[in-house]
Formats: structure tokens, C-alpha cells, sequence
């Protein structure tokens, strides 16, 4: 149980918990000369600096895109050609899994390329394209590479292929 000493008010004075600061005006005039001095110094520094400055420190260069627009559309039907081959083929012919993995190697880097650049995502033949090498990838990464792609997706993959196709050839 508590004492009674600590629950009756003191009658002493308390003192303020919050110290009142100094006013401003006590500043003296020599630390504002030298704050001024140390402000008018570092203006020149960098004034000096940006006048001897080399213009590609200044303004870098801007970043590269990744391609243009004729080297996305080789790189887009080379990709389409070997989805076409590889889904294609027969699931006794030895070269499937080296087809296959070839196929996963030029997708992945196809995606890597061309998935940053904000011009192309609105596009259609990037939307389709990128769906169809999303189940084809899918499917080998669920299934394994000598495993048949079924007759449904395969239509659904070969048709996408088809309208990214024809999205490419009409520039969009």
C-alpha cells in the first residue's frame, strides 16, 4: 500500500519543467557577420563550380532506350518463329529439350529487354506476345521440357502469336 507522504499535494513551490530560451536579439553581431560571410562564401563555391564544371557532370546524358523500333520487331518475330517451332513439335523428337531451353534463354532475355520500356507496354503486339511466352514458360517450368503443350493452349498461344503478328506488321 502506498505511503500517505506520496499521495498528499507538497506545499513547496514546484519548478517549471519547460526552461525559457534566450530571445534572438541577443545574437551577437559577430556570429551574424560570419554566418553572412560563410553564406556569401559558399554562393561563390558553388557558382565557381558550376561555371568550371564540365557539361556532362551538369546535364548527364540521357539514358539509352533499350532498341528501336525496327530492332524490337526483328527481335519480337525471331521469338515468335522459335515459339512457333518449338510448341510444334513432336514429343518423341530427342531435340525438344535443347529446343525447349534455347526457347526459355531467348524469351527471358526478350522479357528482360523490352519489359522497362514504357513506350512499348501500352502496345499490342507486346501484350500478346508477353502472354503468350507467360504460358508457354508456365507450362515448360510446370511440366518439364518434353512434356506436350494440350491442344487448348497451344490454340490460345499460336492464336496470340498470330495477333501480335499482325500488330507488328500494322506498327502497333
Amino acid at each position: 500500500m502506498a505511503s500517505p507522504t506520496l499521495i498528499t499535494p507538497s506545499t513547496s513551490k514546484s519548478q517549471p519543467l519547460i526552461i525559457p530560451l534566450k530571445p534572438k536579439s541577443s545574437i551577437s553581431a559577430a556570429a551574424t557577420t560570419t554566418t553572412h560571410h560563410y553564406s556569401r562564401r559558399r554562393e561563390f563555391l558553388s557558382l565557381t563550380a558550376s561555371v568550371l564544371a564540365p557539361s556532362w557532370v551538369l546535364f548527364p546524358p540521357a539514358p539509352a532506350l533499350a532498341s528501336s523500333d525496327e530492332e524490337y520487331v526483328k527481335d519480337t518475330t525471331e521469338v515468335i518463329g522459335k515459339v512457333r517451332t518449338t510448341i510444334t513439335m513432336d514429343k518423341n523428337d530427342p531435340n525438344v529439350a535443347a529446343a525447349v531451353a534455347e526457347l526459355r534463354e531467348s524469351s527471358n532475355s526478350w522479357v528482360a529487354k523490352y519489359r522497362k520500356e514504357k513506350s512499348l507496354l501500352g502496345r499490342a503486339s507486346f501484350r500478346d506476345m508477353y502472354s503468350a511466352l507467360n504460358a508457354v514458360s508456365g507450362h515448360y517450368i510446370s511440366f518439364g521440357p518434353t512434356a506436350p503443350i494440350p491442344a487448348k493452349r497451344k490454340a490460345r498461344i499460336l492464336e496470340e502469336m498470330a495477333t501480335a503478328e499482325k500488330a507488328l506488321l500494322r506498327g502497333r
